[in-house]
Parts: structure tokens; C-alpha cells; sequence
């Protein structure tokens, strides 16, 4: 199974009102573990970058004005995500930038049913407790010490280790791997304090030997008198 995780950085919060994308990040996994293949673009959001979003991924108007237009990579990002399902975090806010940009070129647009959004698996395993990508990278001690800003790629990389816990992917190898180790440890410490008893001794009578012999006479060339 494909599936693709997913992350953009933007100048804003709503297409709605003149945001636009800055960066464009994905993850190829298959069966839930990633392949090593990655797409990742930084875009000329064609405005200039508000400083409030500038301090959350530092993407600036300079760095940015020589960065490729949304519509000369669209090919590129529909061809790598294919048909496959999109894993993001708070996928409703990553989907409706995207598809803002890919119906103003007379594009269609991503069907939400595809997004595979962590943001609501992880409110649902832990009601209650914070969910944002840092709060889960903590609690399933996934390194993030290296995210000092949010960033399209790295945050995908992340999410996609964070998403490997959150469907219990590893925990469930862990457990498998436990109760194996266990089984092992019960059986030897069983064999271990197993009473021995001392071999047992059988007489037989002559008339018993005797037949014994005879039996063995009529055996043709068996295998024991080769040595």
C-alpha cells in the first residue's frame, strides 16, 4: 500500500484571502514505512511574506522571489502523489491551500476524501492531551531537535515517524517481539526446574533374551550390523 504524507508551508492561514503556498513537502511511504523517495519544493507565493509567518518557517521574500511558480511544478507534485491516499496533519488546512491553487489554474481539485489527517487520530487516542506535531514527536520520543522552524520536508519526515506509532506500527512489532522473548524465557526457566529422575533399569528373562535373538535373525542385513 502507497500512501503519501504531506506538508506545506504558506504566507497565511486562508487562499481566501490572497495566501498562497511557500513549500511543498512529501514522504513516500509503502505499508506504513518510508521508501526514501521524497518530493520537495520551496514557491514564489507571488506576495510578499507577513512577518508572522516569516517566524514560523523563516522563508523569506528575498530566498523565495527566485523560486519556481505553482503552476510550472503542478505536473511534477500530481505525478509523484499519483491517486494514493495523503497522510497530513490538520489535513484541512494543507488540502484547501492546495486545491486553491490547483483550481486557479483550471485544475481539479484533490478529493478531501483522501487525506489521511494524524491531527484527528491522535485527538482520538488522547483525548485531551495536546496534538500538534512537537507535543507527539515527545511522546512517542521521536528526535525533533533538529526542527527549529517548521519546514515542508522535515515536518513530513516526522510525521511520518509520528504516524507509524500512531497506527501502532511499531508499538505492535515491539509487543510481538516481547511476547516472544517471554515465551522463550518461560519455556527454558520451565525446563530448568523440571525434577530429573534417575534412568530406570529393566531385567528381562533368558526366555525373553532368547527371543530376542530369534527375532533379530530373521531381520535381513539390518542397519545396525553395517557398523
Amino acid at each position: 500500500m502507497r500512501e503519501i504524507v504531506l506538508d506545506t508551508e504558506t504566507t497565511g492561514f486562508e487562499p481566501s484571502a490572497g495566501h498562497r503556498l511557500a513549500e511543498i513537502g512529501c514522504v513516500e511511504l509503502m505499508h506504513r514505512l518510508p521508501t526514501g523517495r521524497t518530493y520537495h519544493v520551496y514557491l514564489n507565493p507571488e506576495r510578499p511574506m507577513p512577518e508572522a509567518a516569516f517566524r514560523v518557517h523563516g522563508l523569506s521574500d528575498d530566498f523565495l522571489k527566485d523560486q519556481p511558480l505553482f503552476r510550472s511544478i503542478a505536473d511534477d507534485f500530481l505525478t509523484f502523489i499519483g491517486e494514493d491516499p495523503l497522510v497530513i496533519h490538520n489535513a484541512t488546512f494543507d488540502m484547501k491551500f492546495l486545491n486553491a491553487e490547483l483550481t486557479s489554474m483550471g485544475r481539479e481539485a484533490l478529493e478531501y476524501s483522501r487525506a489521511v489527517d494524524t491531527l484527528l487520530i491522535a485527538k482520538k487516542t488522547f483525548p485531551g492531551s495536546p496534538a500538534n506535531l512537537d507535543a507527539l514527536c515527545r511522546r512517542f520520543n521521536i528526535d525533533n531537535s533538529h526542527r527549529e522552524k517548521h519546514g515542508a520536508l522535515l515536518d513530513s519526515e516526522l510525521l511520518a515517524e509520528v504516524y507509524l506509532e500512531l497506527t501502532g506500527g511499531r508499538q505492535r512489532k515491539l509487543e510481538i517481539e516481547s511476547f516472544k522473548e517471554e515465551k522463550v524465557r518461560t519455556t527454558i526457566k520451565a525446563a530448568l526446574s523440571r525434577k530429573r529422575y534417575p534412568a530406570r533399569t529393566f531385567k528381562i528373562s533368558e526366555e525373553e533374551s532368547a527371543a530376542h535373538s530369534a527375532f533379530l535373525q530373521k531381520l535381513k542385513d539390518p542397519k545396525w550390523s553395517q557398523f
